[in-house]
């Protein structure tokens, strides 16, 4: 039985869509209007079962036998013959982490907890200070992209950092990231398809090459200490997993944390009073930033596939459904959070957020993003405490399913 069959004796949305204007714009009022209506409901626009409330969210994330991570990172609409064919000749990844499920996913994952030692982040700190004073002392007083000057460039330069890539490749390897978000959570024209596989071809055989090299000679970054663990057993890891790790953490490993930085700062700058005590005391920041990720995550949605059939809130939801969870519906979900559509950087209960998931699959990179988002926040409130955003200006976000945040952020940027 499909979706679509099943779906017609159950609730379904006909206006629900998650590539329409108004949500891009502004999920958060359709989500709080949805998890109203119902726990669950197939969604016509996207041939997917949507999950709209915190406890129903929290019990898909820790059951993955029922609910698989296979979809994951696929495409949400079916790809072109040619986009295919690209694909075919030149790009070899498979799941392995975000899409995986156990046992390779728990094989996987222990290896690379390994690489995201606590003493491998604590080196990062310093560099991502360091990184981050340079791009801000390069800014000149005025109007200012702070994505383009600051929010992009920080977290792109410290995943490939931490994996290991050389600097002077990190322009080339940042245009190959172009438009990726919307090859597997958008709606790409067929032209665009083409270009965007063949991006991907380029970086997968850069990262075929690079863990080639790191296995030849062996140094001190995330790659290395991977490849240290298959040179003592093969059969552990094999250098396909690694190059598969490398690929898909330089993407998801900035672009999450781009998005996530940009929709702080403009929250914070949205709401005067409270930037003004972060300014004042820097120390609010860690606590802000749980709440920053609880209000406007970066991944307000993501998808699993049913292995059987399952009730959901009460909803009978097929066997094979695809399922988009939403997170940021979660969030604000009035049964876990007072007040849930407040913005409080002092909120005692924020940490409770789903914006890092749940489970198995609880988001390695979490201890870095914050890191990142820490010490961006920290040095703006430092060095620029009068920083506005520029008045009545358009946001701009990505038309896709599950990651959100302001392609450009204007700023007045005082000298």
């Amino acid at each position: 039985m499909t979706s679509i069959d099943a779906a017609a004796s159950c609730p379904v949305h006909h206006s629900f869509d998650p590539l329409g204007e108004p949500y891009i714009a502004d999920p958060y009022p359709i989500h709080s209007a949805v998890r109203e209506e119902a726990p669950a409901f197939y969604a016509a626009a996207i041939d997917m079962w949507v999950i709209t409330r915190y406890d129903d969210i929290e019990a898909v994330l820790k059951d993955p036998g029922t609910f698989s991570a296979a979809v994951g990172q696929r495409p949400v609409f079916p790809m072109s013959e040619e986009a295919q064919g690209i694909l075919k000749e030149g790009f070899h990844a498979y799941p392995v982490m975000s899409d995986c499920d156990p046992p390779r996913h728990t094989r996987i994952r222990k290896h690379n907890m390994t690489g995201f030692s606590p003493r491998r982040i604590a080196t990062l700190e310093p560099k991502v200070w360091a990184k981050a004073t340079e791009l801000v002392d390069a800014v000149e007083p005025g109007q200012v992209d702070l994505v383009a000057a600051l929010t992009y460039p920080l977290p792109a330069y410290m995943i490939f950092t931490f994996i290991g890539f050389p600097d002077e490749d990190m322009d080339m390897l940042k245009g190959w990231c172009g438009n990726r978000i919307a090859f597997s959570w958008g709606r790409p024209s067929a032209d665009e398809q083409r270009e965007i596989a063949t991006n991907m071809t380029h970086y997968w055989k850069y990262c075929e090459d690079f863990v080639a090299r790191r296995a030849a000679e062996p140094v001190d970054d995330f790659t290395s200490d991977l490849v240290r663990i298959h040179l003592a057993d093969p059969d552990a890891l094999s250098l396909a997993d690694i190059t598969n790790v490398a690929y898909g953490l330089s993407f998801a490993g900035h672009e999450t944390t781009t998005s996530f930085t940009g929709n702080a700062i403009r929250q914070l700058l949205s709401n005067p009073e409270q930037w003004a005590a972060i300014c004042a005391d820097r120390s609010l920041i860690p606590k802000a930033i749980e709440e920053l990720l609880r209000y406007d995550s970066s991944i307000p949605a993501w998808r699993r596939i049913t292995t059987r059939a399952v009730d959901v809130g009460g909803v009978r939801v097929p066997a094979e459904a695809k399922v988009l969870i939403l997170l940021g519906a979660a969030n604000r979900d009035p049964k876990h959070f007072e007040e849930p559509e407040s913005f409080d950087i002092t909120r005692g209960d924020a940490r409770r957020h789903l914006a890092f998931g749940k489970g198995i699959h609880y988001c390695i990179g979490a201890p870095l993003a914050r890191m990142e988002a820490r010490i961006a926040l920290d040095l703006l409130a430092q060095r620029v405490p009068d920083l506005r955003l520029v008045a009545d200006q358009d946001f701009d976000f990505p038309a896709n399913v599950s990651f959100r945040g302001p392609r450009s952020l204007l700023v007045d940027w005082p000298g």
